[in-house]
């Protein structure tokens, strides 16, 4: 018996090593096929959030509302007050977020107005989300025919309806779906172990994905939700190959496959973008700070017409693209303001497109130029900004603060001081160092310092705030044999932000580099650190006929003589201007 057993095991072992190999293989393979160049010349596309949490569409004012039944699960206040209007909020949450189909009407969608307006904004693909994390599905899914759009809420095949509309309008079609669920029996994402969901894959998510592929042949796939499990456990390099071999050459995936994931397109979430141009990239991200539309948002949230568009064309300089959200109404309209941004984004790529579309990196993305501003005045540092930055015009990443003030005791006390941090904090009193925190957020990784302070000793401090990218993080707190860790009281205190400010990009194509002004430019400009230009080389202001002189130093300094394009003309062409410089 003994024997047996020990054969078994070593039976299991040899599985398992042939099963990680094909595995390996398998991303082997996957890594080897070219990714389609029309994702790479696209540069932007439309994704789209509408589900049943477009109904009480709520959220903080910095959350994703399309994580509305997670909310639930964890009753948060905010969203059990939103809910309440809508549904029972003492029934499980299956069943209260059910009831949210009964106000799901989708009675003015019309789903060739969506196609056309995406159209008119200048995408080349669209990324409807088919099913989020509800698991909820948006067409007649045989594998939840009870929870789908066909047979409640609008009592519609959204999927099927917008395809076809996008196609029309001449756009490439992309699913957004969810690989995990938190409601289904099978497994409960977050609430049953990690390691349990095979047989959710198996049984329910493989055959399910295949049946939506097969049935609409999308080119794009947007998988999500991978972050707990590994590529292995979902299966995931079986599915992208079988997704290949079916839809074709065309088709592409991103990278949110699990841990392990070795191929798709990149998908940075609110960001400044990246600078890895081995894979091609998309930051995906809305026209505010939330997916799922979220009434409860500010307008500073939105994103102006003219960020919005230099934020563009600083991901496409770098390589990258943009997959812009909007959040639609539980009507079935897109709000006016998201409307907006998509037509001034359009009208602008009319014009300026050529630097755009099937563009490449320049050796030089961008040129940029120190900035500062004082920060509003508080008496404490304590914050989380999410997706966002202190100050308007300020970036969400790649910036430092540093404040000043005063700490007096209380009184005789020892005291305990805290920082947390994301991602780096120092703390300087003095003159000495008596923090440093260079770790990301962990309650694990917080840094302590212990001092005694006499009565109405005062520590002058100096700290400094630096933030790389994703969110910006930072405490400073205190605590006393009477009191437990609260923020640092400080007197007087002041903060000055500084970054990097965006002046202008470069793109090239074919022998063309274009030149994207973020300032307006007067009757001259300049433009140092050029590459050599040829002597016949023709510059053009796009969107103008006005002829340009231009002359360039030895230094590279390249001037441009602008005083024969009219003023009016400048001023039309607006957010950004581009300079066409023909070799």
């Amino acid at each position: 018996m003994k024997r047996k057993s020990i054969l078994l095991l070593l039976l299991f072992i040899f599985q398992l090593s042939i099963f990680k190999s094909l595995c390996a293989q398998d991303w082997d393979a996957l890594g080897r096929r070219p990714y389609p160049q029309w994702f790479a010349d696209a540069k932007l596309g439309i994704f789209v959030h509408w589900g049943l949490y477009s109904v009480p569409a709520y959220a903080s004012k910095e959350g994703y509302s399309e994580w509305l039944y997670r909310g639930l699960m964890s009753r948060d206040p905010g969203r059990m007050r939103a809910m309440s209007y809508f549904a029972d909020t003492t029934l499980p949450v299956r069943e209260m977020y059910a009831q949210l189909t009964r106000h799901w009407h989708a009675e003015l969608w019309q789903p060739a107005d969506w196609a056309r307006l995406f159209r008119q904004a200048g995408a080349r693909y669209v990324v409807l989300v088919t099913k989020h994390h509800d698991g909820y599905s948006l067409w007649d899914d045989p594998y939840q025919p009870l929870w789908n759009s066909t047979v409640s809420g609008p009592r519609r095949n959204i999927v099927a309806e917008l395809t076809d509309a996008v196609r029309a309008e001449g756009l490439t079609m992309g699913f957004y779906y969810s690989l995990p669920e938190w409601s289904h029996p099978l497994h409960r994402w977050t609430l049953d172990p990690h390691d349990s969901i095979r047989r959710y894959v198996d049984s329910y998510m493989v055959p399910q994905f295949k049946h939506l592929v097969s049935t609409y042949r999308p080119e794009l796939i947007f998988a999500d939700g991978d972050w707990d499990f590994t590529a292995d456990q979902l299966r995931s390099a079986e599915l992208i190959d079988w997704y290949y071999r079916t839809v074709g050459p065309s088709a592409i995936v991103n990278d949110r496959w699990g841990q392990g994931t070795k191929h798709g397109f990149k998908t940075p979430e609110y960001s400044a973008g990246i600078a890895d141009t081995t894979r091609p990239w998309a930051e995906c991200r809305g026209i505010g700070r939330s997916f799922g539309l979220n009434r409860n948002e500010d307008l500073a949230n939105y994103l102006t017409p003219t960020a919005l568009i230099q934020h563009f064309c600083e991901l496409v300089a770098h390589g990258g693209g943009l997959t812009l959200n909007v959040g639609p109404y539980a009507d079935g309209t897109i709000p006016l303001i998201q409307q907006e941004r998509l037509l001034a984004l359009g009208q602008w790529l009319e014009v300026n497109g050529e630097a755009i579309y099937g563009s490449r990196p320049h050796a030089t993305p961008c040129h940029r130029v120190s900035d500062s501003a004082s920060l509003p005045h508080s008496t404490s540092i304590d914050f989380d900004w999410v997706r966002n930055a202190p100050m308007p015009g300020m970036p969400v990443d790649n910036f430092s603060i540093r404040w000043q003030g005063w700490f007096t005791a209380p009184g005789r006390a020892t005291y305990w001081l805290k920082a947390v941090a994301n991602d780096e904090m120092t703390v300087v009193s003095n003159g000495d160092t008596i923090l440093h925190h260079n770790h990301a957020w962990a309650e694990n990784n917080d840094v302590y310092c212990t001092g005694r302070l006499d009565r109405d000793q005062c520590l002058a401090l100096d700290i400094y705030y630096r933030e790389r990218d994703l969110e910006a993080t930072a405490s400073l707190l205190v605590s006393t044999d009477s009191l437990h860790f609260a923020p640092l009281p400080i007197d007087s205190l002041r903060g000055t932000a500084t970054w990097q400010r965006t002046v202008r990009c470069f793109t090239t194509k074919g022998d063309n580099l274009y030149v994207i002004e973020f300032e307006r430019p007067g009757s001259s400009l300049s433009i140092p650190d050029m590459p050599r230009l040829p002597k016949h080389a023709r510059i053009a202001l796009l969107g103008s006929t006005a002829p340009i002189p231009w002359r360039q130093k030895r230094d590279g300094t390249l001037s441009l003589d602008l005083s024969l394009v009219p003023h009016h003309e400048l001023d039309a062409l607006a957010h950004a201007w581009v300079f066409r410089i023909e070799k």
